[in-house]
């Protein structure tokens, strides 16, 4: 487990570090995914979670999810091309899930990627304390609404 400003972060699970999203590989090769805990409480409280349709597919950096929240109002953003494959019920009827436990009841889609170069520019294992640290110190996360 590593720890970053307080916030957990799972080494087992693959992460977008630009978008803060994390994917956990199921066995049928699709991927339950949601927000990072850090992401999560930046937040604020969620009003509304509003996920693309089951079925539907979506392209890296584009939205797969939109976000309503007391501090901010955005998008997840894919990691890789795939499709819709189910959505989170119990985050559509209670989207504070996604802040009070960003890695359980608070997954937000899973997803079955479109290509098999679907996991670059992921990052796993160690590498996740340091990558995310040199991302907050660029700032960019401050223009990611919408």
């Amino acid at each position: 487990m590593t720890i970053v400003q307080g916030h957990e972060f799972p080494e087992d699970l693959l992460y977008d570090i630009e978008n803060q999203i994390w994917y956990a590989q199921n066995t049928d090769g699709t991927f339950r995914t949601g927000f990072t805990a850090w992401s999560a409480a930046l937040m604020g409280e969620v009003l509304v979670f509003t996920p693309k349709r089951i079925g539907h597919a979506f392209e890296k950096d584009r939205w797969f999810a939109m976000i309503e929240g007391g501090k901010w109002i955005g998008a997840a953003r894919a990691g890789f091309d795939g499709v819709v494959v189910a959505q989170n019920e119990k985050l559509v009827d209670r989207p504070e899930l996604l802040t009070k436990d960003p890695f359980g009841e608070g997954w937000m889609l899973i997803v079955r990627p479109a290509d098999d170069d679907w996991r670059e520019g992921l990052i796993t294992g160690a590498d996740v304390g340091p990558s995310i640290e040199a991302w907050i110190a660029t700032g960019s996360y401050k223009s990611r609404a919408g």
